[in-house]
């Protein structure tokens, strides 16, 4: 499943391709995804202008003119793609939605699990969705302060602490990983056994991974591609994830896998602890 770098990644390719463009058409081909599209999708996006693209966590947000706002996640293996209205549609391009520039915005999505929204922008942020989720890590005003007290009391694993969408917006499973070897802690941590002096390491370790996917375009492990249809490079920069069995770059010791709730992490015995 993309993760915060993905798709922020996403989001900066589609900003000067999308914002002032205004949507013209709306195809809906195949409307079952994780949910349903709803009944007025094209009637509530049709006329609407492009005015700006955020992220919150894993969403997108399309801010449109006249107070409308459209909500898009990927899912496992969606992608929003730019191409030219006069394209052939490809088998999984569920929703077409045509712009004023002869460019389209194309949801690609084999496995259906992404989603698609649409409604008034001033509630946006209570949202089902939206309202659950805990900060982002690559906010600003998140400091350690805020990270301990989301730690305090909690027995879980700090893995599956920091992968949890309610604690922490937008992390994942590659990216908790890595995260946790640049700070030295083992992933069956409780996170209440944190201790203070590694807190503010953990976050900083954690915003370096995030930006430094976000640089190399995010990870194309399984079907990611930005909005022009291009993978990114992070998995070459992989320093635990997905290397079960090989030495660790620091210390040469295996790398080992462990699967937390149904997932897998991966670990050094030896520079984690």
């Amino acid at each position: 499943m993309p993760e915060l770098p993905e798709v922020e990644t996403v989001r900066r390719s589609l900003l000067s391709r999308l914002v002032g463009r205004r949507i013209e058409t709306v195809t809906v081909r195949e409307p079952r995804l994780r949910r349903p599209i709803q009944s007025d999708f094209a009637v509530r996006l049709t006329g609407r202008r492009i005015e700006d693209i955020e992220r919150r966590a894993k969403y997108l947000l399309f801010r449109l003119s006249g107070g409308e706002c459209l909500l898009a996640h990927l899912g496992m293996s969606g992608a929003l793609l730019v191409r030219p209205a006069y394209t052939v549609p490809e088998v999984h391009d569920h929703v077409r939605i045509g712009l004023n520039d002869g460019d389209e915005l194309v949801l690609n999505d084999p496995r259906r699990f992404g989603l698609l929204k649409v409604g008034a922008a001033a509630s946006v942020e209570a949202w089902p969705e939206l309202r659950v989720l805990g900060p982002d890590p690559l906010d600003a005003t998140l400091s350690a302060e805020r990270v301990a007290e989301l730690l305090r009391g909690r027995k879980r694993p700090i893995k599956n602490l920091l992968i949890d969408q309610a604690a922490l917006g937008g992390v994942g499973n590659i990216y908790a990983s890595e995260a946790l070897f640049r700070a030295g802690i083992r992933p069956t941590r409780r996170a209440c056994r944190i201790r203070k002096t590694e807190i503010a390491p953990l976050l900083h370790a954690l915003r370096a991974v995030l930006r430094e996917a976000v640089k190399l375009g995010g990870s194309s492990i399984s079907d990611y591609r930005d909005g022009d249809g291009r993978p990114g490079y992070f998995q070459l920069r992989l320093r635990v994830y997905d290397r079960d069995g090989q030495p660790c770059i620091v210390c040469q010791t295996p790398i080992r896998r462990i699967v937390q709730t149904g997932r897998s992490s991966f670990y050094c015995p030896r520079c984690q602890h």
